[in-house]
């Protein structure tokens, strides 16, 4: 008996020693390129970067402030577009969606969280971008919406059901109607949840390249209407890397330590988020 719990206590320790190594490995990772990133980007971070156009080949100076706009731009309106039927979606599947309806609905959902971006932008493109004749912001922001979608509605359908029965019933005991029960308070007893699952899929799409090439495309201008082809960080980050310029290149570890700051911040907000929902 000795010999048996003496071997169980080495696999124990053997298994948490790898586990422990696995994690301050991939630790080791983050903190790696995060460092780098940091280092080679705080450089091109100035105001110059947030307030002008990119230099042309060759000539110092420039910045990437049409990008910025731009990403900024198309993001919000994805959230606009992803956020409310992200938010019908869940609450239809938790609380309404019964039968081969809502099971054909969350098997669409399941694909669409795991599909490659570039599938997603190719779609867009063959539904706006080929029939309009032109790039456009309009089809950037569609695509990302279309990433959002699943996560939003995956994460509330999820906190919807963490929510205990007796509070539906109580409420419509005193006469609540279903639709006002769900919005003040469904919604509201789900609200760090929620706001997690939005936060997460602005995370996600914040610095997706793929399905803004085959839609945005990229713009050195100013953006003056979403209806033409738009700047963006990701896709300038994406042609600047590669390029012959040491000016570029710097302006483009400056867009990845932009993005990378972005997504760090929105991940931080979740936890966080999550962190205020449970001690309520």
């Amino acid at each position: 008996m000795t010999g048996y719990l003496n071997r169980r206590r080495l696999t124990n320790r053997l298994v948490m020693a790898l586990a422990t190594g696995a994690a301050a490995l991939g630790l080791a990772m983050l903190l790696w390129i995060l460092g780098d990133v940091a280092r080679k980007g705080a450089a091109a971070l100035n105001w110059s970067f947030f307030t002008e156009l990119p230099a042309p080949p060759g000539m110092a100076g420039g910045g990437l402030g049409n990008a910025v706009i731009g990403t900024l731009a198309m993001t919000l309106l994805a959230a606009v577009i992803a956020i409310p039927v992200g938010l019908a979606a869940g609450t239809y599947l938790a609380e309404v969606g019964r039968g081969r309806l809502a099971d054909a609905v969350r098997l669409v959902n399941d694909i669409l969280v795991s599909a490659p971006s570039i599938v997603v932008g190719v779609f867009v493109y063959l539904l706006l971008v080929k029939p309009l004749g032109h790039f456009s912001g309009y089809a950037g922001a569609v695509s990302l919406a279309i990433l959002m979608v699943p996560v939003v509605t995956r994460t509330t359908e999820e906190m919807l059901r963490l929510i205990p029965t007796a509070l539906r019933e109580a409420a419509l005991a005193i006469g609540c109607p279903q639709w006002r029960m769900t919005l003040q308070i469904l919604f509201r007893a789900a609200r760090s949840g929620l706001t997690t699952g939005i936060l997460l899929a602005i995370a996600r799409v914040a610095g997706e390249t793929a399905p803004l090439l085959f839609t945005a495309l990229n713009s050195p201008y100013w953006v003056k209407s979403l209806s033409e082809p738009t700047a963006n960080l990701t896709v300038t980050l994406f042609n600047y890397a590669m390029s012959p310029y040491d000016d570029w290149r710097e302006l483009a570890w400056g867009a990845a330590l932009l993005i990378t700051g972005a997504v760090l911040a929105a991940s931080i907000a979740v936890r966080l988020a999550l962190r205020g929902g449970e001690a309520r």
